[in-house]
């Protein structure tokens, strides 16, 4: 499933995602399922044909990005993390904050809360947002956390965030094989 709050120059995506890299050598023990939030730029593109016509939207590059994962064993955000900074579109590393774990809904909301800062950290200019999209960003940061824990109650009853096949192995003719779902 994938949320989109849309803004005039930014937006929030969330969706739900499994996700194995299976890679010994990065320290990950087994699957992480739950919930990716990521600020993004959006653009509105021009109609195609008539007045009538549906508006192209492109969501573009990412910004930043918030994992609010846990081990598939329901361990509750036990690898919760975000990535301030993205080179291009590859994240920079997963920095655990304490406040992110102990109540990552309300960290959530303390963030969405300050687009400026979000950007300053992510090392965008502020004109990436639009004059209004932090006044209207923090308007909707309430709705958007709620979007992401109704997602998450979704992937602990495993409705969502599963296996594309569990059966697949993860290692063949040698090689680690990428295991994932979700649209981010």
């Amino acid at each position: 499933m994938l949320y989109v709050f849309g803004f005039d120059k930014v937006c929030v995506v969330l969706g739900d995602l499994y996700f194995v890299d299976p890679d010994p050598l990065k320290g990950q023990e087994g699957a992480e399922r739950g919930v990716r939030l990521e600020l993004r730029v959006i653009q509105r593109g021009e109609l195609k044909e008539s007045i009538y016509a549906s508006t192209p939207i492109e969501v573009d590059q990412p910004i930043w990005r918030a994992d609010f994962l846990e081990d598939v064993d329901g361990k509750p955000f036990d690898r919760t993390h975000h990535h301030p900074v993205f080179t291009g579109w590859d994240p920079g590393d997963r920095v655990f904050e304490r406040a992110l774990s102990a109540d990552p809904l309300a960290w959530l909301e303390s963030k969405l809360s300050n687009l400026g800062e979000l950007l300053t950290s992510a090392q965008f200019p502020l004109d990436t947002a639009g004059p209004d999209d932090e006044a209207e960003l923090r308007r909707a940061a309430p709705e958007i956390v709620d979007a992401t824990r109704r997602l998450l109650e979704r992937v602990r009853a495993g409705e969502l965030g599963v296996s594309p096949d569990p059966d697949a192995p993860l290692l063949v003719d040698g090689q680690w094989q990428l295991v994932r779902s979700g649209w981010l």
